[in-house]
């Protein structure tokens, strides 16, 4: 911002400001005029939370190639989708215009509530067309391309549920999230310790939960302008019986899908949360 001073040298009668600039080196506009506004780093990758070998797969075939064929089943348990279906129901506005990243035939929004607009993202057309929850959809490969056809400050929220552990370049996809969402806007990423074991990256395959957990909170941190990271988990309860352990224990029955998720806003969490 322009500084104004005055020269006390000067006769009072003839008082004038003499404005002082700022030295502005290497910022120009489109006109190739110097433009005096510094640049704004909010949205820009800080660091790189991963290096070349965690973001490697066991299965380099293209992603499209490996979910060219619909699978219209859940991915995690009825539990899951509760706690996840009543997370949104707490934090999503009625009326909000939503971007569903990595969906496919099931959003798992409460069905009551009434949005402006949800967009669907995925691999898998065929999936995506039967959801019924979505104004439209696009398919991308985000391992390929992490750039989305969206105006800036475009959704009000963004969704990711059990998709997360499959991105090889999450710093860039979040960076990209960043940019499209509205100030104050929520990015949601939810996840089980369930995964197709060949396609999710090295990192998330050799980690823990805990460090599972962690490692989404750092994607959140390593972009500039997100506010600190909210965790929210919910663990599986012992075994109702010793017959119920049993069976677990020899395979005969599964146990709950722990639920996870990180939550963050843009540049600042409303007040009306």
């Amino acid at each position: 911002m322009d500084s104004l001073r005055f020269n006390l040298q000067q006769s009072p009668f003839q008082l004038k400001p003499r404005i002082i600039r700022p030295r502005i080196t290497n910022i120009s506009n489109q006109t190739g005029e110097t433009d005096p506004r510094p640049s704004s780093s909010a949205g820009k990758i800080q660091r790189l939370v991963l290096n070349n070998e965690g973001r490697t797969k066991l299965n380099v075939d293209p992603d499209r190639e490996f979910y060219s064929y619909p699978r219209f089943v859940n991915h995690v348990d009825d539990g899951f989708i509760s706690s996840l279906t009543d997370l949104y129901r707490n934090r999503l506005r009625p009326g909000s215009i939503v971007l569903d990243l990595m969906s496919s035939w099931v959003s798992h929004l409460p069905e009551e509530v009434k949005y402006a607009k949800v967009v669907g993202h995925g691999l898998n057309a065929q999936e995506l067309a039967r959801n019924p929850r979505l104004d439209y959809f696009f398919v991308k490969d985000l391992n390929e391309d992490q750039k989305f056809k969206f105006e800036d400050k475009y959704f009000d929220a963004v969704l990711c549920s059990v998709g997360i552990q499959y991105l090889q370049q999450p710093e860039k996809v979040f960076a990209e999230v960043f940019r499209v969402l509205k100030p104050g806007g929520v990015l949601i990423v939810s996840f089980s310790n369930r995964m197709f074991y060949e396609k999710a990256i090295r990192v998330w395959r050799d980690g823990t939960e805990y460090s599972r957990v962690q490692l989404v909170v750092q994607y959140f941190q390593s972009i500039e302008g997100f506010t600190q990271p909210e965790i929210i988990r919910q663990q599986p309860g012992a075994p109702s019986s010793v017959l119920n352990w049993l069976m677990g224990f020899i395979g005969l029955a599964s146990r709950p899908d722990p639920f996870n998720a990180v939550i963050a806003y843009k540049n600042f969490k409303p007040m009306y949360e």
